[in-house]
């Protein structure tokens, strides 16, 4: 593949789930990022456990695969694939697993300390403003809400997409740059599925256009970000974003749709029920 481009090499990152352990892929210092980093926490019987302490930022971890105990400052919970937690600032983490586990962490820096959250997938599943089938054909897909409206936390919004083969996703185009930066991780997607994404202010020149696959993460640092599966290989992405104003900016479902594109509305209007 060829090298990334000066303007995307702090956009893109590729393959951020090739580590076994913890392993931070993108923060502030390193991507157009603000406030939200990101990182895998890859455990199986060569590697069984993973310890950090969070300092000054906020975590959500999501089981993408396979199931652990999580221990946040001595209290244990037992999570399953797709079930969330969130973390306060200024905890101590511990992470172990008897079998194997695929885990996305995401933070964000905060003021404030808010309460350690357990968000069960089958919590989220049973409710329709977490759960839901957005936008028409060709343009469907099936979003997860797992730390939304439903977790009381400073920044952090986080969830993840199923697209069935052919279809686009963020679509209508949309942008919330004023409110919320945003990325994209892409899982759950073997070989040889791949998908394209783009993020753009203006489609004549866009920032990016880009083939992605498992394991890839695309920032969004402005403008609108559709993408698109493959025909045969449906698409999965765990989207994650960061309010720039502690709790007064995150909402979810409050977007810019490119004109244009606006009828039928964002698609998103599930979410608000």
């Amino acid at each position: 593949m060829p090298a990334e481009t000066d303007t995307t090499s702090r956009m893109i990152f590729r393959k951020t789930n090739a580590g076994l352990g913890r392993n931070i892929a993108v923060t502030p210092a390193n991507s157009t990022n603000r406030h939200l980093s990101y990182g895998r926490i890859i455990l199986d019987g060569r590697q069984s456990a993973a310890s950090f302490r969070n300092g000054d930022r906020e975590t959500g971890l999501i089981l993408l695969s396979g199931s652990a105990k999580v221990s946040v400052d001595g209290r244990e919970f037992d999570l399953a694939q797709y079930d969330g937690i969130y973390i306060p600032r200024d905890s101590s983490v511990e992470v172990t697993t008897a079998g194997s586990v695929d885990i996305a962490e995401l933070s964000s820096d905060v003021e404030n300390r808010y309460p350690l959250q357990v968000v069960r997938y089958a919590d989220v599943a049973a409710d329709s403003s977490l759960k839901f089938t957005a936008g028409v054909p060709t343009q469907q897909r099936n979003l997860n809400i797992v730390l939304g409206k439903n977790v009381e936390a400073g920044r952090l919004v986080a969830g993840f997409t199923v697209s069935e083969p052919g279809n686009w996703s963020s679509w209508p185009p949309h942008e919330h740059t004023a409110m919320l930066e945003e990325m994209y991780i892409y899982f759950n997607m073997p070989e040889p599925a791949f998908a394209i994404q783009m993020v753009y202010e203006n489609t004549e020149y866009p920032e990016m256009l880009t083939v992605v696959r498992d394991g890839d993460a695309v920032l969004m640092p402005a403008g609108y970000h559709p993408n698109v599966s493959v025909p045969g290989h449906r698409m999965c992405f765990l989207w994650a974003m960061a309010a720039h104003r502690e709790r007064v900016d995150r909402q979810f479902g409050v977007v810019n749709v490119q004109p244009g594109f606006g009828a039928g509305g964002s698609g998103l209007e599930a979410s608000h029920r």
